[in-house]
């Protein structure tokens, strides 16, 4: 008890020298505020950024494939792109051979895209991404429809002309009507809008363009509208759950394209099957080296209030040599100085630390359209335990020369 009861006294003389030397306290908390402000300024937004792309391709799911020309794994050595691109696209007639044969798949859709494309309806226009897919699309990629519905099998198998469109397109070319039962036009022909999608807004990484501003029609009313000879679809399986479910229907996908396409058992694949996880292994690598530069460069300015702090214990415990003679000459333990000083250092630090948390906070609330800014609890117990690590470091060296003092010589100091 009597320990503890020293070590909260500790904690009260510290307290009481901040108080005391209030305009020092604040200069010198100022390069520890900078510091951790510029790591969790640093971590956050690296977070915040990679969550944004995360949900950009989350669309997707986790069991999914997709089969194509080109390589997803954009991170291997010396990536082949003149292999890839004299291989030939996935086909309609692949993707029907698929879907007959197909055993461990829930799901199976081809789509394809032409981003830049006119939509008018009556004096309004503007342009957006034309989207050609076949019904189970929509099972395999989010596609929530708010108004009108989603289109029918039936009308896929037929090339109906219909559409279902982002929200913004519904809101430039139909201001002041009903978007779903008009009609749009696309390279002249017309098209009955049966559907609007809900608002999704702007993410970070969008494939096949920004979603409020995409047209969806069935794909063989694409292929009429589009020279498809030299388009590049991407078949989509859904698998189910289980991991090795998927590993299995990836097996069997290789070896049904494989067989479609006639390659002898010596010749190498001429397609690829890609999973979503390999774009977002690569923006982890990129993401962790970004946190790691960040870090380094913010760590300079930890530094500078590091240097600072410990310059104002030294100062504070030349200031305070007589008294420190005087309690210990009244029998004050060792332990009990090296407190007061390495609690006063620690306080300067943990405060300048959350002063940066604070600022950190604040910027979470500055408006952005395509990137909302989160701070996590880990990136404040990191700017705490850092700013805490900070001050130890920073105050063990004067508290410890404070604690070692001879009281005679600290009693007659001036």
């Amino acid at each position: 008890m009597k320990f503890l009861r020293q070590v909260f006294e500790s904690l009260r003389f510290a307290w009481q020298a901040l108080r005391s030397n209030l305009l020092r306290t604040i200069l010198s908390l100022l390069g520890v505020t900078v510091g951790i402000f510029s790591i969790i300024a640093v971590f956050t937004m690296v977070d915040s950024l990679e969550n944004s792309i995360r949900e950009s391709l989350s669309f997707t799911g986790s069991n999914t494939l997709f089969v194509s020309k080109w390589s997803w794994d954009y991170s291997e050595p010396n990536y082949a792109w003149w292999k890839y691109f004299r291989r030939p696209a996935p086909s309609f007639s692949e993707y029907r051979f698929l879907e007959r044969n197909l055993e461990n798949a829930q799901y199976i859709a081809i789509s394809d895209g032409r981003g830049g494309q006119t939509l008018k309806h009556g004096n309004n226009s503007m342009t957006a991404g034309v989207r050609g897919i076949t019904y189970q699309y929509n099972q395999i990629s989010d596609l929530p429809v708010e108004k009108g519905r989603y289109f029918s099998p039936m009308e896929e198998e037929a090339a109906r002309n219909v559409a279902v469109i982002g929200a913004d397109i519904a809101a430039n070319l139909f201001p002041y009507e009903e978007a779903v039962g008009n009609y749009i036009q696309i390279k002249g022909l017309r098209f009955q809008v049966i559907g609007v999608i809900e608002r999704i807004g702007t993410g970070m990484f969008e494939i096949g363009g920004k979603p409020d501003i995409r047209c969806y029609i069935p794909y063989l009313a694409f292929s009429k509208l589009f020279h498809t000879k030299y388009s590049e679809p991407n078949i989509s399986i859904k698998g189910y759950d289980r991991d090795e479910k998927l590993q299995e229907l990836e097996g069997e996908l290789m070896g049904l394209m494989r067989t479609k396409r006639g390659l002898k058992p010596y010749q190498e694949d001429n397609f690829s099957i890609n999973r979503p996880e390999a774009i977002q292994n690569i923006v982890e690598t990129i993401f962790s080296a970004l946190r790691g530069a960040g870090l380094i460069i913010a760590l300079f300015s930890l530094l500078i209030g590091g240097f600072g702090i410990a310059n104002i214990m030294f100062v504070s415990v030349k200031e305070r040599t007589n008294l420190i003679g005087i309690q210990k000459s009244l029998g004050a333990k060792t332990y009990f100085i090296l407190f007061q000083f390495l609690f006063e250092a620690i306080f300067l630090s943990l405060i300048g630390g959350l002063v940066g948390i604070v600022l950190v906070w604040l910027l979470t609330f500055y408006p952005q359209e395509t990137l909302t800014i989160e701070l996590s609890l880990r990136n404040i117990l990191i700017g705490l335990g850092v700013s805490s690590t900070i001050g130890l470091l920073s105050g063990i060296v004067p508290a410890w020369i404070a604690a070692r003092m001879d009281p005679v010589l600290a009693i007659r100091s001036k």
